[in-house]
Parts: structure tokens; C-alpha cells; sequence
């Protein structure tokens, strides 16, 4: 097949999905002749158009429940919010490290016109996404021993790495937060977060509204920790004031 623009290459790759259920990288990059480099950042483009979902070597058709779910809608709008808003404190040329998380992972569309950046994280999805970007920001993986739970790497490799640089800025999100000590997880393994947190000079956590007064019995980072929490307007005032008492910056973002 000879090449096609664009918009014409992606119209054809959301049909072939529709109509099979499922497509693969590599078939469409040789059906295309292009490289699978374009093809991810196609499969990028597309799901975050709400078109399609990727998967590890290609992508699948939106399941139907997902499909028109005002749930749904209304926390990818919150997600993208808070991305846009985490987005707009990065600089070019900034050493950054992204968790895991489907908070964090929203941000990665937000760093297409950032220059120069240099990006670690610990969870693979999140690397996909960076791969696909235009930009190409330089990738660094902390590899260790994968836990499904969090879905990333945790344990002594990936702390050991981490050792080994620093970050001008960590982007977290959490399970909870515990308005008068800081973040909270239902995940034990809090030693990675604590080592980013001691990597990077800004420590941003990025985290939902309803999340604010969810006490969860593992604490993550405490308020000395943070530099900067990022959540949605629809914050309430006396929470955002007694988080701001503990010298923590609020950036509540507009739905």
C-alpha cells in the first residue's frame, strides 16, 4: 500500500480496528510501509481522541461500556485538567520523573512542545506514551522487579537507580490524602515514592478532587515532602486552606 497522509492513514487504522477488534503495530506499519514509530504515535493520537484503546503491540476497539459512560467522561475530564495544569510547570530541557498512575499518564499527551526533556518513570505504559511522542524526550526506565499492584517496577533495582540522579520535578498522584499529613496509599511499598521524592527539587502530586480527606493507613509523602498539589476546582475551601497551612502551593484547575 502506498503512503497516505495523516488523517487519511488514521481513518483507515480506526476502521481496521472497528472491523477486526484488535490490530498490531508491525501489521500496520507493513501495510502502511511506514515505520512503527508513526504507527504508536497514530494508536497515541487516536486514544486520546477517546477513539480507541492501546495495548502492548497495537491497540483494541472501545468496549461498549466504556462507551458513552458519564462517569467515565467526567473523570477523564478532571484527569485532563490536572494534567494541563501539571503541564504548564514544566520547562524545556527539565529532568522530570513521571509515576505510575492514570493521572500522571494523562499529563504525557500535555509534553508534545516541551524541548530537551529528560524523563524517568517506573511504569511501562508510561514509557509507550513517551516513545510516541513528536518531540522524543530522552527516556530513562528504573527497571526492578514488577508489581502488579501498582502496575510498575518497584524494589531494590529501580531504588538503586534512582540513587544515581536527580530531577528538577517528580509528578505523583495518590490513593488518597490525609489533609493533615500528607499523601496515602493502599500500596505497602512506599520506598520508591520516598526515594523520587528525594531525587527531585519540586515534588508535584497530582490527584482528583474526592480524593482530598480519603484516609488511607499508609502514609506515602508527608507534607514536608511536597512542593505543589495539583486536584480540581471543585476542591473545598477549608480543605484547600489547611493543606496551604502546611506549606504546601494548591493549583486547583478548571473543569
Amino acid at each position: 500500500m502506498t503512503k497516505r497522509n495523516t488523517q487519511q492513514r488514521r481513518h483507515t487504522i480506526l476502521s481496521r480496528v472497528n472491523e477486526q477488534g484488535e490490530v498490531s503495530v508491525d501489521a500496520l506499519a507493513v501495510e502502511f510501509e511506514t515505520s512503527e514509530v508513526t504507527i504508536r504515535k497514530d494508536l497515541t493520537a487516536l486514544e486520546k481522541s477517546g477513539l480507541l484503546l492501546r495495548r502492548y503491540g497495537g491497540a483494541v476497539a472501545l468496549p461498549q461500556e466504556i462507551v458513552g459512560s458519564a462517569n467515565d467522561e467526567q473523570d477523564s475530564r478532571r484527569k485532563t485538567a490536572i494534567a494541563k495544569a501539571a503541564a504548564k510547570l514544566i520547562k524545556d530541557h527539565n529532568r522530570i520523573i513521571i509515576d505510575s498512575g492514570r493521572t500522571t499518564a494523562a499529563m504525557i499527551p500535555e509534553l508534545s512542545n516541551k524541548q530537551g526533556l529528560v524523563v524517568m518513570t517506573n511504569a511501562m505504559n508510561i514509557a509507550n506514551r513517551l516513545l510516541s511522542l513528536e518531540n522524543e524526550p530522552t527516556l530513562l526506565m528504573t527497571g526492578g522487579t514488577w508489581d502488579p499492584h501498582s502496575e510498575s517496577f518497584q524494589g531494590q533495582v529501580a531504588e538503586q537507580v534512582l540513587r544515581s540522579y536527580d530531577f528538577d520535578q517528580l509528578f505523583i498522584g495518590a490513593d488518597g490524602i490525609d489533609v493533615a499529613r500528607g499523601t496515602t496509599t493502599f500500596n505497602e511499598l512506599v520506598g520508591l515514592s520516598q526515594l523520587m521524592a528525594q531525587a527531585a527539587r519540586e515534588v508535584i502530586v497530582m490527584v482528583e478532587s474526592d480524593k482530598v480527606g480519603r484516609k488511607i493507613p499508609n502514609l506515602e509523602l508527608s507534607w514536608q515532602q511536597v512542593t505543589t498539589l495539583i486536584t480540581d476546582e471543585n476542591l473545598a475551601a477549608d480543605k484547600r486552606q489547611a493543606i496551604e497551612q502546611s506549606g504546601v502551593t494548591v493549583i486547583c484547575a478548571a473543569l
